[in-house]
């Protein structure tokens, strides 16, 4: 029996398989393997989940009001350099992040940016991709361009879930989902503050909401009440390892019966490593000598 080449393999399929190698390898490894390869790398369908890797880059201050990137420390752009044969001179992580959604033809559905990607970043693939439905932002990104991803939300119509990096400006982000994003069912916030004005834009903007994950936040118990009465349609609730309440609180435990999927494992009221320290007097601060 003569075996199956790679080659001969229709490229419908070729792009299926190959679209589930990860960014990296889909744009490193399989296109110079062979033409057939590089062909089938080429489909838009290989590149429907953009989920850009932790770059790792940094800025160099040259003086008040110029700033230039510094990427040379990521391997994964330097290698993407040297086998595309790039002009170092003329590269940027807006360039890298650009030549990636450009591959995709407009088809992404699924979208992780790195950190450090900018607002120009996001209006692009905004304008490119408007079929986007699940949606991950870096924690810098919404805490310096919420403006701009309120307004950007508008081009979401199809999002159905929304991870965040940061809760700044959360309550204006959900206002905005309210009103375009009608199918939308899933967020998950890091590093959260959730206070009652946060919760009370959760029940009001997403009654609705399936899956919530605020895992490591920091949650008053008055605002996770509000959440668990007012969510009634949570399938998923992972409110772990936060502080404000207690994983053994009774009430809330109650009020979170209904859930198929919740998790309050290791929450606690008050943050114990902070008070493993000990009290911080003006001693520790210097303001008194030994004397």
């Amino acid at each position: 029996m003569d075996e199956r080449r790679w080659e001969d393999l229709n490229i419908d399929c070729m792009a299926n398989i190959l679209g589930r190698v990860g960014m990296e390898s889909l744009l490193l490894d399989v296109p110079f393997v062979c033409k057939s390869w590089y062909r089938a790398s080429l489909n838009p369908s290989c590149w429907e989940r953009l989920l850009f890797p932790d770059i790792k880059t940094s800025y160099l201050l040259l003086d008040y009001d110029f700033k230039a990137e510094n990427w040379v420390d990521d391997p994964l752009l330097q290698r993407f350099v040297h086998q595309y044969q790039i002009d170092e001179s003329h590269f940027s992580t807006t360039a890298f992040i650009k030549f990636v959604i450009n591959r995709s033809k407009g088809h992404a559905t699924v979208l992780r940016l790195p950190p450090y990607a900018s607002k120009t970043d996001l209006k692009y693939v905004s304008d490119v991709c408007g079929d986007l439905k699940d949606v991950e932002l870096p924690g810098e990104l919404v805490d310096d361009e919420s403006g701009v991803i309120t307004e950007l939300i508008g081009k979401w119509k199809r999002l159905e879930w929304l991870t965040l990096g940061s809760s700044y400006d959360l309550v204006k982000i959900l206002s905005q989902i309210s009103i375009h994003c009608k199918d939308f069912w899933g967020l998950r916030v890091s590093n959260a503050d959730i206070v009652n004005d946060e919760a009370n834009a959760i029940v009001n903007f997403l009654p609705k909401i399936k899956h919530l994950i605020l895992r490591d936040a920091h949650i008053h118990r008055d605002a996770l009440m509000k959440l668990l009465q007012g969510c009634t349609e949570l399938q998923v609730l992972d409110v772990s390892d936060c502080i404000g309440f207690s994983e053994d609180d009774g009430e809330i435990l109650k009020l979170a019966s209904h859930i198929t999927n919740f998790s309050c494992k290791g929450s606690s009221e008050y943050d114990d490593d902070f008070y493993e320290e000990g009290p911080i007097s003006a001693h520790d601060y210097g303001f008194y000598s030994s004397d």
